[in-house]
């Protein structure tokens, strides 16, 4: 028995091609998917596949309301709520990137918590006008939820005492508290005085203490003074009206009936015997 076997050929047939295998197709979710079929088949595309991107917008507008429904819990903290719906969008992307169907959980338990962690670490991160740690920003809210409920309990403001009490706290860490409370928000000097002042154009920065250079003539002022009691009624009055009341000395010499340049003598020589006396009681001090 011969073990060759024998081919037949087909007349003018060239060699047969192989037809390469067809690649499977991947099916685009139906419109009224869930998000967890959304996500599972963008994580199947991969990351730079734009088909992803398309589900994902997908998975964007079914619980887009949810997510500013969290933001705005936040409202009213000083905070835009168009930011809080910025950052509560940040959390819903990190929620589509980090989460894995494989848990068996659905989307919605995932994604509650990161919006709501993301809307919390904007208030901690971007919102305090100083920088505290992080135990006092936690401990703020409850600060102020102990005020507010012994402010409706007792129509008064409560004690450093009582809250620490109320806080099972020291009296020094509701002093530290306090103080850093007030970092959470500071007003600009720029911003107008609000307190009811009668000019409308006052800013804050208005009502802040300046150097007061007439403190450093205080010494000297109180040291002229028994040297002024001692001159004679005439330089008194010169000194008055030329220094106080900022008359001329062509006008002094009028009212004292003599001339400018009889006047101008009696200056130069009684301010000369004050130096005098000054120079030597600044003298006598040192001493």
């Amino acid at each position: 028995m011969s073990n060759t076997i024998t081919t037949t050929k087909t007349p003018n047939s060239g060699p047969k091609r192989t037809q390469p295998f067809p690649r499977p197709r991947t099916r685009t979710p139906a419109e009224n998917s869930s998000a967890e079929e959304l996500l599972v088949a963008a994580r199947r595309l991969g990351e730079n596949d734009p088909r992803a991107d398309r589900l994902r917008e997908r998975v964007v507008l079914l619980h887009q309301p949810l997510a500013k429904k969290i933001a705005r819990r936040y409202q009213g903290r000083g905070e835009p709520l168009e930011d809080l719906y910025q950052a509560a969008m940040v959390g819903y992307t990190k929620a589509m990137r980090g989460y894995d169907p494989s848990y068996g959980k659905p989307f919605v338990a995932y994604l509650v918590p990161t919006v709501a962690g993301e809307v919390k670490r904007h208030f901690r991160d971007h919102t305090w006008a100083m920088r505290v740690s992080r135990s006092q920003q936690e401990e703020r809210s409850r600060l102020r939820r102990v005020t507010y409920e012994f402010q409706q309990d007792h129509a008064r403001t409560p004690t450093t005492a009582e809250l620490a009490r109320q806080m099972d706290m020291t009296e020094d860490e509701v002093n530290q508290l306090t103080q850093a409370s007030n970092a959470y928000q500071c007003l600009s000097l720029e911003a107008p005085d609000t307190s009811g002042a009668e000019e409308e154009s006052m800013r804050l920065e208005d009502h802040l203490g300046s150097k007061d250079h007439a403190l450093e003539l205080v010494d000297q002022r109180e040291s002229l003074k028994p040297a002024l009691a001692r001159l004679p009624e005439r330089d008194r009055q010169l000194l008055g009206l030329r220094f106080f009341c900022d008359h001329t000395q062509a006008e002094i010499a009028d009212r004292m009936g003599c001339s400018q340049m009889h006047v101008s003598r009696l200056l130069s020589g009684v301010l000369e015997r004050l130096r005098t006396e000054m120079g030597e009681s600044t003298a006598k001090a040192r001493t």
